[in-house]
């Protein structure tokens, strides 16, 4: 297990985001900020940053890269820089003319929340598809394991090669099983039953009670049937009964069409975060579903932008922000 600092962020999106990464993750306090590290993954943008306490102010774009040079001048596998700070109501500050002027991208996105009570299942619900938990311990359910790689695949965003990708998913499914191992959430299939094929799948991984969606992947062929309502719902209540689950973050892309989707089933906008990325020359451009939207992949397209070329770890704050 990796150190963490004991601070929490106030927002919910983003403390998701920092359960999310990998066991072996650093999360470090500093006067003003937090240093997230992921180092079996340095390729990661949003497993490798650094988050402020307030938006960035005139004259922070220098700093804040100063900083981040600072922290991460032990890795020099890291070609990127990426910020991101504890606000819940979109404030940017100064971020267009302090990061965007210097070849930043801005990242803004929704998070939505949901008790165990706000939870409804949809009235067109597919009630024939078998939702049911992956085994995560090795060797446990390879072949459905396998599957849910090659969904992610045939739904990727065509910008995306298929063999990264194809690394890319299985390495971030890797890092996700090992939370799964230790009890902290689970894997989710929804299947036909007619012939067992994986029509749908997410994940959701559960930390002091906070219980954080991963990649909502629908397969194209069984989209518009009513099985990503039924999954979400369905994995929503069992990690309520099984992992302590209180409060359930979906984080979906700002403009991500299906937001009223995971309204309908009981979820509430209730942050909107920004953060900032770039890659240096040379560096590996920001990730396939990050951040945070990469949770809500599902619905009627691919896996959402939950917004970022492969690498070998998991989602932002991933993640679909993991």
């Amino acid at each position: 297990m990796g150190r963490l600092a004991s601070r929490v962020p106030r927002s919910l999106v983003l403390s998701t985001d920092l359960d999310v990464l990998p066991v072996d993750r650093v999360v470090e306090q500093r006067d003003g900020y937090l240093v997230a590290r992921s180092p079996r993954n340095p390729t990661h943008h949003w497993g490798n940053l650094l988050l402020f306490d307030d938006p960035p102010a005139p004259g922070d774009g220098a700093r804040w890269e100063a900083l981040f040079e600072q922290e991460f001048a032990h890795e020099p596998r890291i070609g990127h820089r990426a910020f991101t700070w504890d606000r819940t109501d979109g404030v940017v500050g100064a971020a267009r003319g302090e990061l965007v002027d210097r070849g930043y991208e801005l990242a803004e996105d929704i998070g939505l929340v949901a008790t165990a009570a706000d939870v409804r299942p949809h009235r067109r619900a597919n009630r024939k598809v078998a939702v049911r938990a992956l085994d995560p311990a090795e060797g446990a359910d390879e072949d459905l394991w396998a599957a849910v790689v090659e969904l992610e695949v045939a739904t990727r965003e065509p910008r995306y090669g298929e063999a990264p990708f194809r690394t890319f998913s299985r390495a971030r499914l890797d890092g996700l099983r090992e939370h799964f191992t230790s009890g902290r959430g689970s894997w989710y299939a929804a299947l036909d039953p007619s012939s067992g094929e994986l029509t749908a799948s997410c994940g959701i991984v559960v930390t002091a009670g906070r219980g954080r969606f991963q990649s909502v992947v629908t397969a194209r062929e069984h989209r518009r049937r009513g099985i990503c309502s039924r999954l979400v719902v369905d994995a929503a209540r069992d990690a309520v009964e099984r992992f302590g689950a209180r409060r359930l973050v979906i984080v979906a892309d700002l403009h991500y069409h299906a937001l009223g989707l995971y309204e309908s089933l009981g979820f509430t906008r209730s942050e909107h975060v920004v953060g900032a990325s770039r890659a240096l020359d040379g560096g590996v451009e920001s990730e396939p579903g990050e951040p945070a939207s990469y949770d809500a992949g599902g619905g009627s397209i691919a896996s959402v932008p939950a917004s970022r070329i492969p690498s070998s770890g998991s989602s932002r704050i991933s993640a679909l922000r993991p």
